[in-house]
């Protein structure tokens, strides 16, 4: 049975709505995914993700596993229990640590050698680890163990990581299918933006099969065109009845044309990171609230919306609690940055339904529409 059924289509591109069916619960896609890297969105409560009607959440299965220890999350009940968190969760596989900590890893075809970052303790991670890992944390959504290459790198050398990547995916879908579990696994198309690589890396994931495919590697600073011409390719051979998912792609220009080229699963530290450093995003554009032309603006950061922030505070008082380091200020930001993109995610999924995604486009990224 399908974990995936698409519920609208849009008739100008290959934007669509659709439901993940997960063990603990229903998303409703397109979907964004605050990141919980360590079990928790830095700076709110699970009760504040709820009023903001997140589905779900990414955690970071290599920093779980430093700590507190996959073995004492999975004794207290896997991470939904740990956490205290009842919607569905993605667990990333420790791929894109290979990237972050490069200087403190060795890739080997048997798996990947860390050097932790806490310690210096020498790691070893293979496909199958990869797999038993989340296995143990209980993670809804899993991703096979991948590996990738800063842009720009030699086509011979992205070669050689699609081809792990494809070898690994193999071995992390073995594993998985001598598990008997309701999680799903989701398979991850690398090959930077060599578009043969790209389509060589999906056909053998392809021939592999998993429950949804998700694209790396992306948001390195490769051009925008590249990028979406890639998505528009892919979106060809990517089966329909399986979810689509773009790794850490926040910007909310580059989503919505993600979401025309058939991507259904977002997730990034965009909204939250920026909330913590004081630029919050607004329907009139970005607001630098550390800016002194605030320090007496009683007006809400946006009159267009509806959050608890908005609702209740001046853009001088957030300059202030900014000013003075106060963690209400993170706290605040956090809720009104989340709320924007949560919100943003609501309408695309209504404007799909209504077959007003294009006229919604526009209005949001305030691009003036083409003659035809």
């Amino acid at each position: 049975m399908s974990s995936f059924k698409i519920t609208a289509t849009d008739s100008r591109s290959s934007a669509r709505t659709g439901i993940i069916s997960t063990p603990h619960g229903n998303i409703e896609t397109p979907a964004f995914a605050p990141v919980a890297s360590q079990g928790t969105v830095k700076g709110l409560l699970h009760s504040q993700l709820e009023s903001l009607e997140a589905q779900l959440l990414l955690v970071n299965s290599y920093h779980l596993f430093l700590r507190p220890g996959v073995k004492t999350i999975e004794k207290l009940g896997g991470v939904h229990s740990f956490i205290s968190w009842n919607k569905p969760i993605i667990s990333d596989s420790g791929g894109f640590q290979i990237y972050s900590l490069s200087p403190l890893v060795k890739v080997k075809p048997d798996g990947v050698e860390f050097a932790s970052h806490l310690d210096g303790s020498k790691i070893f991670l293979s496909p199958e680890e990869a797999i038993d890992i989340q296995l143990k944390l209980g993670s809804d959504i899993m991703m096979a163990l991948d590996h990738f290459l800063p842009f720009p790198s030699p086509e011979e050398r992205i070669k050689e990581s699609v081809e792990l990547t494809s070898l690994w995916a193999k071995r992390c879908q073995t594993r998985f299918s001598q598990n008997s579990t309701s999680q799903l696994l989701w398979g991850i198309v690398q090959g930077s933006t060599y578009w043969e690589l790209r389509k060589q890396s999906i056909e053998d994931l392809l021939d592999i099969a998993f429950d949804g495919y998700a694209l790396g590697g992306f948001g390195l600073g490769e051009p925008k065109s590249l990028l979406m011409e890639i998505l528009e390719k892919a979106d060809t051979l990517l089966p329909k009845e399986k979810p689509r998912y773009l790794m850490g792609m926040g910007y909310v220009e580059d989503i919505f044309e993600a979401i025309e080229r058939g991507t259904d699963i977002f997730d990034c530290v965009l909204p939250t990171r920026n909330a913590r450093t004081g630029t919050l995003f607004t329907s009139q554009g970005r607001i630098s609230i550390k800016n002194q032309k605030y320090a007496e603006d009683k007006r809400p950061l946006d009159a267009e919306c509806t959050c608890y922030v908005c609702q209740n505070f001046s853009r001088a008082y957030l300059r202030h609690l900014f000013e003075r380091q106060e963690i209400t200020a993170a706290i605040l930001n956090t809720i009104h940055n989340l709320h924007f993109y949560l919100d943003i995610f609501q309408k695309i999924r209504q404007a799909i339904q209504s077959n007003s995604y294009h006229r919604l486009k526009l209005k949001i990224i305030n691009k003036k529409e083409d003659k035809e």
